[in-house]
């Protein structure tokens, strides 16, 4: 059996690579090709390279200035040529990309089924987040198959008539990566060397960076907070406030370091360049703006990480696996099973909420080991395996 996978972006390609390699495994049942688009550049090649998969194709969309009319028509147009020449049984897409969508969509007009990982997650609000309910929900009626993360992902689907026969409740794929990721850390004794390298070239302090790579076990004493922020929805005064919050907190809590490695999109940059210009001061010394981190770095970074503030769907799955509490600046999420697990609080981009919220964590010793030691509802590591298994066992 053949099987297409294919993805654009770093949250797709870390969720990705374990599967790929599942399927790579089981050489002698299927076929595996790789295409990716180049949706991101190269915070996707640093996945790739991370997880040592080489691709069959790529599109390679990414233009200065692209918007999302441009990301789409270059991706379907791409698919196409793609789909003609390795005419796969199956095509594999992840989540809620723009890339995911086309493809989808490029793999119908061929009339090839299309298998979505990743899916059900709703928010049920067109914008909110944006473009990606609407670009989960269009996939997943394109899809034959829907590999659900959890039980009530399930639930969205069958309410959506989806037979239930078309749906396989998986645990999350992020799961499998991150385990893979911490056992690389833990077992090749140079990588520690490699991650402090890259964070004191991505402009952490070296007196930082001392203070926190290789030790054991400092959440008593010191504390860091570890920032992320990149979604549209919060551009403009959500950030601002997100921004504002830090300032204060920064100035409340002068033992307690803030770091925030930025995203790539110079949208992103640019507004925190703007809100933060002069703010690494010695009065904000506790502060600290950094370049994008690789994703092993970041996982280890989230795993020296006392809590996390931040809009990422992903991290919300992750943090939990690794004993972190975590705020989300978002208004609502498609990922309820952690908010109702109380692993994950909604914090959107207010202020007060924000500040309030971090500085229980920090001062209230119960309250943070109740968030830090509360089940991940996302799996147990083994949903590549369990995708896998269904595929085999339909030859």
């Amino acid at each position: 059996m053949k099987i297409l996978l294919v993805f654009g972006t770093r949250p797709e390609a870390i969720k990705m690579a374990p599967i790929i390699k599942a399927f790579q495994k089981e050489a002698e049942c299927f076929e595996t090709v790789v295409c990716v688009t180049g949706q991101h550049r190269e915070m996707l090649d640093q996945v790739l390279n991370l997880f040592e998969i080489k691709t069959d194709y790529d599109l390679d969309i990414m233009e200065l200035g692209q918007d999302l009319f441009d990301i789409h028509t270059r991706v379907l147009l791409g698919m196409k040529v793609v789909l003609l020449e390795s005419n796969p049984d199956w095509v594999l897409v992840h989540g809620d990309t723009s890339t995911s969508t086309a493809a989808a969509l490029a793999a119908l007009y061929l009339q090839i089924p299309v298998a979505h990982v990743e899916a059900g997650l709703r928010t049920d609000n067109k914008y909110n987040p944006w473009p990606e309910e609407m670009n989960r929900q269009i996939t997943g009626r394109l899809a034959t198959y829907h590999f659900a993360p959890t039980l009530v992902n399930k639930g969205n689907l069958i309410k959506e008539n989806i037979q239930e026969e078309q749906i396989l409740v998986t645990g999350n794929t992020v799961i499998d990566a991150l385990f893979r990721i911490l056992e690389k850390i833990n077992t090749t004794n140079h990588l520690i060397d490699k991650i402090s390298f890259d964070l004191k070239e991505s402009g952490l302090k070296e007196k930082i960076v001392h203070k926190y790579i290789g030790s054991q076990d400092f959440v008593s004493q010191d504390k860091f907070v570890l920032i992320t922020g990149h979604r549209r929805e919060n551009m403009g005064q959500g950030f601002l406030n997100i921004f504002n919050a830090i300032k204060e907190l920064s100035e409340k809590h002068p033992e307690v370091d803030f770091i925030y490695p930025m995203h790539m999109n110079p949208n992103v940059k640019t507004t925190v360049e703007i809100v933060f210009r002069g703010l690494n001061s010695d009065r904000y010394n506790n502060v600290h703006f950094i370049d994008h981190l690789d994703y092993l770095t970041f996982v280890y970074l989230m795993s020296k990480a006392y809590l996390i503030l931040t809009d990422s769907g992903g991290i919300q799955e992750e943090a939990p696996s690794l004993g972190k509490p975590v705020l989300v600046m978002r208004e609502t999420t498609e990922r309820p099973e952690v908010v109702n697990e109380q692993a994950v609080i909604l914090v959107g981009t207010n202020k007060e909420k924000i500040i309030s919220e971090v500085e229980r964590l920090i001062t209230d010793n119960e309250y943070y080991k109740l968030m830090s030691h509360m089940h991940n509802p996302y799996g147990d590591g083994k949903a590549c395996e369990r995708i896998v298994n269904f595929f085999k066992s339909s030859l």
